[in-house]
């Protein structure tokens, strides 16, 4: 990850926007070999994140969640410019789920051959995904906070920390 980013932080994101409006700022801090942990409940804007990530390294394709696919692939952008790396979105709630060996399952991805030349963003990735590198991103996602003050509330809070801090 280039220096321009914080290794650690908080902040408060009013709206969806706003979360995908950090995110660019993330995704064009991120470089090739850079493991994104996001972890959160159902509903706190974990995909909504990774739009604004794909966002900002140039890739290719609707971010939509990775659910039913267990991952999905967004190329760079063809043009001018620096070559951004590959993004992998992984749903790694779809690994633990009835896996007797999630490694296995997330090893059966070969997402281990991607690190060097992509950026993995995996959602429900605590206590799995931190597996594949001793690098890694864990950026947690709370909107529960917010909603139990007003229900109507879009807000996040969202607070990360590199896996050296």
């Amino acid at each position: 990850m280039k220096d321009s980013f914080p290794l650690s932080g908080r902040v408060s994101l009013p709206e969806a926007k706003d979360t995908q409006d950090f995110g660019e700022k993330l995704g064009a801090a991120l470089e090739a070999g850079d493991l994104v942990i996001l972890d959160g409940p159902l509903g706190a804007g974990k995909t909504t994140l990774t739009q604004g990530i794909a966002r900002g390294m140039g890739v290719r394709g609707r971010v939509t969640s990775p659910t039913f696919v267990v991952a999905r692939e967004h190329r760079p952008q063809q043009g001018a410019g620096l070559r951004s790396p590959t993004l992998i979105h992984v749903d790694a709630y779809r690994l633990l789920d009835g896996e007797t060996d999630p490694l296995g399952a997330l090893d059966a991805l070969d997402l281990d051959t991607e690190l060097d030349e992509a950026v993995v963003v995996a959602e429900w990735g605590g206590g799995l995904i931190e597996n594949l590198s001793s690098d890694y991103l864990f950026v947690s996602l709370d909107r529960e906070t917010a909603v139990m003050s007003d229900p109507e509330s879009e807000e996040r809070i969202l607070t990360w920390r590199h896996s050296s801090e």
